[in-house]
């Protein structure tokens, strides 16, 4: 059963890899689903709010200070459509920061699987100080 486990987790990141390309962003391109019951309910990737021009860097490069997270997009999305992401497995081409984490918590999400590490961990820490299970599981994509 743990190898059929391991196997959905990384075809779902594989697919959360996929997702991200749909980024604008050109320092860092990210993509999340969200999975409930084997069933993807949510995505999301990296990039400005609706009605925003798709650009997430300016002209120094640096991010604007507007731009979505991947996980904060799924999240989101998942909430406006009525669906519950309580008990959920969040799949994420990068580790959450600390605001994300939040967000994860709110949401009743139970398993946050990714990855890539990002630099900061104060949300991988902050998840596992919540009672989150959080996984890191690299895949060739990456």
């Amino acid at each position: 059963m743990e190898d059929k486990k391991r196997k959905f987790d990384s075809r779902y990141l594989e697919m959360a890899a996929v997702w991200a390309k749909n980024s604008y962003c050109t320092r860092r391109q990210v993509g999340a689903l969200l999975v409930k019951d084997r069933m993807i309910i949510s995505d999301g990737y990296n990039g400005t709010p609706a009605g925003f021009e798709n650009v997430c860097e300016d002209e120094n490069g640096v991010t604007k200070p507007y731009v979505l997270h991947a996980e904060a997009n799924a999240i989101t999305k998942v909430a406006k459509s009525g669906n519950s992401s309580d008990g959920a497995t969040l799949y994420i081409t990068d580790s959450p920061c600390m605001e994300c984490a939040k967000l994860i918590i709110q949401s009743g999400i139970r398993r946050v699987v990714y990855a890539r590490e990002y630099r900061l961990v104060d949300g991988v820490d902050l998840l596992r100080r919540a009672g989150i299970e959080v996984e890191r599981i690299e895949v060739d994509c990456l």
